[in-house]
């Protein structure tokens, strides 16, 4: 039937250089880094930003969706809450996803 073979043209068809060929993966890069990781990396510093400013009695809610009041803070990674009239638990600063209520710093004079 149609026993043909097809063959393929000379080489010169391919062109361009070793660079040209890695634009688009390199572009791609770029919109990943614009899209995905900058903006990731802008939230972390604003979390670390608050975790670190945070005071006695600012009302925070942790990661676990609990609303507490910060009683004490104990030393940079841990924090004690009250949670509930007498209830105080342990936190870790890491896992305050939002300050509700800032307290005022107390005034020097």
């Amino acid at each position: 039937m149609f026993a043909t073979p097809a063959y393929a043209q000379a080489a010169g068809g391919a062109g361009g250089s070793a660079i040209m060929q890695f634009v688009p993966l390199i572009l791609i890069f770029a919109i990943m880094y614009l899209l995905l990781i900058r903006p990731q990396q802008k939230k972390v510093k604003q979390h670390q930003k608050m975790v670190s400013e945070l005071r006695r009695g600012d009302q925070i809610v942790t990661q676990g969706g609990i609303i507490a009041k910060v009683s004490k803070v104990k030393d940079e990674n841990e924090l004690e809450v009250e949670i509930a009239d007498g209830t105080k638990v342990r936190v870790v600063r890491s896992t305050v996803a939002q300050v509700l209520s800032k307290t005022e710093p107390a005034s020097e004079g």
